[in-house]
């Protein structure tokens, strides 16, 4: 599997694209058929003991995140909020070039910047201060010789189906549960 994943990445833009749209096409026609298969839990977590460095795990995957040294961490990682505008950088990019090429649309690169506008008072419970983002911009460059209108399209429907820019815009229901250990 380590050589086709090095095979494949190497590819030519044109067959990566037909290995998007021939594996999105296919698991399209599974949900469709079996609506089911598209419904998911997904497990995250998160533990910090000494300092403020937190330890985050899903899967195989792992991550530290940490403050910096103003805050009282140790910058031992990026902070949680960098992993927050990453995972929306990392989804809108991805949604754009997988529904490009899905629909056999050359877009040669997608790059997608997030600014957030915040107030660390918030973070604090000073009076006055919002703790969410003041505002946050989604700045999306695509690279293609395709129909700027095409593009304004494939953009638009991307941003509709994408899963964390939609949990970034839109209010959801957050359902905190504590468990105390002694």
């Amino acid at each position: 599997m380590q050589n086709a994943r090095i095979h494949l990445a190497e590819a030519p833009q044109d067959a990566r694209d037909a290995v998007i749209r021939e594996r999105q096409n296919g698991f399209i026609a599974k949900l469709k058929d079996d609506p089911a298969i598209g419904l998911s839990t997904t497990v995250t977590t998160g533990r910090v003991e000494e300092g403020l460095a937190c330890t985050v795990r899903q899967g195989k995957f792992e991550t530290v995140t940490d403050l910096g040294r103003g805050m009282g961490g140790d910058a031992a990682g990026p902070s949680p909020s960098f992993h927050a505008r990453a995972a929306i950088v990392g989804c809108v990019a991805m949604a754009v070039k997988m529904l490009a090429a899905r629909e056999g649309y050359a877009f040669r690169s997608v790059e997608v910047a997030v600014e957030t506008d915040i107030d660390d008072g918030g973070l604090f419970g000073l009076a006055g201060t919002p703790a969410a983002p003041i505002e946050t911009r989604v700045n999306i460059a695509v690279e293609s010789d395709e129909d700027e209108t095409v593009i304004h399209e494939i953009v638009d429907r991307a941003l509709a189906m994408d899963i964390w820019y939609l949990a970034l815009r839109d209010a959801q229901k957050v359902v905190p549960e504590l468990t105390v250990i002694r």
